[in-house]
């Protein structure tokens, strides 16, 4: 799941400083999930702008709406009239809903409402954590499940570093070190020997080293 959170209110009314009438699109996904830009979080930051201006004594009009997401053009598409009847847009998606919108409709600024941060997991109630880099070139089953790329702030392939203390990293003394949930996790399963296998220097051209990446799966083109 993309994790979000949303930009310092003054970031937001910088941007929207000139613009007479907005748009402010919500996402009905992972942003929803991770209470950063759902339906909810769209009629707060709303009313927090509306407060705002009305205190510059400026006036704005805003239309609020939220589609099932904005990385999709079909969902996009259905709000194509409110759109173009604005000066601007303001999303609460990922950055990748932003880029959508963008390109769909090039000639009307879209704005960023949220920081894209990373993709995660809910830990517990208001606690999200990172567990994927999105690399390309997945070595969970070599792992316990468990990502020493994302999960070890020096992305290690074989085995901790000197300077991990009880189990604990070096780097974050409240972060469990990566590898020593690896250990743990491959002791249960019986399969401790898989750490005696070494896993050769990374290629990186799967990741951002590699530029834009891109998926083609030729049997679910039309």
């Amino acid at each position: 799941m993309i994790i979000a959170k949303r930009k310092p209110i003054k970031d937001i009314l910088k941007m929207i400083d000139k613009d007479k009438k907005i748009l402010l699109v919500g996402c009905g996904t992972c942003v929803t999930v991770c209470s950063a830009g759902g339906e909810k979080e769209v009629g707060i930051l709303s009313k927090l702008i509306k407060i705002a201006f009305r205190e510059e004594s400026k006036s704005i009009q805003i239309i609020e709406r939220t589609i099932k997401r904005q990385c999709e053009k079909e969902f996009v598409e259905e709000i194509r009239e409110e759109i173009i009847s604005c000066d601007a847009i303001l999303s609460m998606g990922c950055g990748i809903g932003v880029q959508t919108i963008a390109d769909m409709f090039e000639d009307i600024p879209v704005y960023p409402a949220l920081d894209t941060s990373f993709d995660g997991m809910p830990e517990e109630q208001g606690v999200w954590v990172e567990l994927c880099s999105c690399c390309g070139n997945c070595i969970l089953d070599k792992t316990g499940g468990i990502c020493p790329i994302t999960r070890c702030p020096k992305s290690l392939l074989n085995g901790p570093c000197g300077g991990a203390q009880n189990g604990m990293c070096e780097v974050d003394k409240d972060t469990p070190c990566a590898w020593q949930l690896i250990y743990d996790r491959l002791k249960k399963q019986g399969k401790l020997d898989a750490l005696t296998e070494i896993e050769p220097i990374r290629d990186w051209s799967t990741s951002r080293n590699g530029g834009v990446r891109k998926i083609v799966r030729e049997d679910l083109k039309l």
